[in-house]
């Protein structure tokens, strides 16, 4: 049985705009209030708006969905010719907020519905502290439900929407498994990653699937995360779907993903987000703090990216990426 992911980020924009073949995006997050504020939205700079939402807005109730938030935005951002791409949100950084619907959590059947994930503190994973809630994503019930979810979202927003992406593979679960949840095994979730983009892209042939792959879980064995990560890569060349990740940090070989997506160039669509924190990473090429200009280039000339999802954190969302956008409109083909 196919399984699917569980977050995803509507994004908008207009083909044609931008002076490369790199395609501006504004990313709001869950924030979408921003959208209506004019120090945000600056419809002349972006060729479109990611926005994400949660599972739990989109099912309140099993078998009832409410999509008012998308066609709400939508109906904005067709103002200004502009299209979406939707995230739809099925993990969260923050013990307040678990996006699975409450049906999920409810019914034994779905096993809790969502897990707990951590930050660990050191190698043996002894010392943790807990970060959010991800839902079961491996889970054979919890992906019969998300399948219906993608089915009803593909239904009303295929073709309409630029694109739909999923959160990020990489899950705060640990390698040890002193914490992993039941029912999860790394193999078992590379499976789970795989069967649910499937499911995603048959709900969506249309519009752009882009799949958040950045790291995968290797449970201790030598070269596992690497190969299963790569699984999910070549998967998705295999099968037309778009791949990237949340954040663009130019240069760092910690970004395992970073050669794999320069890979994907003409093969499938590829994108990363300019995402908090990702302005105070050091470029070691400079030694100084990174420039926009600089996280464009990268994405332009080293990895030949189609998409460049933009984040709006202070200062630098107006210090940094709104500057700059506006000397790159400036510039002839």
């Amino acid at each position: 049985m196919k399984r699917i992911l569980f977050t995803f980020t509507l994004i908008l924009f207009v083909a044609g705009n931008s002076l490369s073949q790199i395609k501006n995006f504004l990313f709001v997050g869950m924030d979408r209030e921003l959208l209506r504020n004019a120090d945000y939205w600056k419809p002349e700079l972006f060729d479109g708006v990611q926005v994400a939402y949660s599972w739990r807005q989109l099912e309140h109730t099993k078998d009832e969905y409410d999509f008012s938030l998308i066609k709400e935005d939508l109906k904005f951002l067709k103002r200004s010719k502009k299209k979406l791409f939707i995230q739809i949100q099925d993990v969260s950084f923050s013990m307040k907020y678990n996006h699975a619907p409450k049906y999920l959590l409810e019914d034994p059947i779905f096993n809790g519905g969502a897990n707990k994930t951590y930050t660990f503190k050191d190698y043996d994973e002894t010392e943790y502290t807990e970060e959010g809630w991800v839902t079961r994503r491996w889970d054979v019930e919890v992906q019969k439900r998300l399948h219906k979810l993608y089915a009803a979202l593909g239904k009303e927003f295929d073709g309409v929407v630029e694109g739909v992406n999923t959160e990020e593979t990489s899950v705060g679960v640990g390698s040890v498994g002193k914490l992993h949840p039941p029912g999860f095994t790394c193999l078992r979730y590379k499976e789970a990653v795989t069967e649910n983009l499937a499911a995603l892209k048959m709900a969506f042939p249309k519009s752009t699937v882009i799949v958040y792959a950045n790291f995968m879980p290797g449970c201790r064995v030598p070269g596992q995360a690497t190969k299963l990560l790569k699984d999910v890569y070549e998967f998705a060349w295999a099968n037309n779907i778009g791949l990237g990740g949340p954040d663009l940090f130019p240069y760092k070989k910690e970004q395992k993903s970073y050669p794999l997506i320069t890979s994907s160039y003409k093969k499938v669509p590829t994108s990363l987000a300019v995402q908090d924190g990702n302005y105070n990473y050091i470029n070691p090429n400079t030694n100084k703090r990174i420039t926009a200009e600089e996280i464009f280039q990268f994405s332009e000339k080293d990895l030949h990216l189609a998409y460049i999802f933009w984040g709006t954190e202070n200062p630098f969302y107006r210090s940094q990426t709104i500057p700059f956008l506006q000397v790159l409109k400036t510039r002839k083909p």
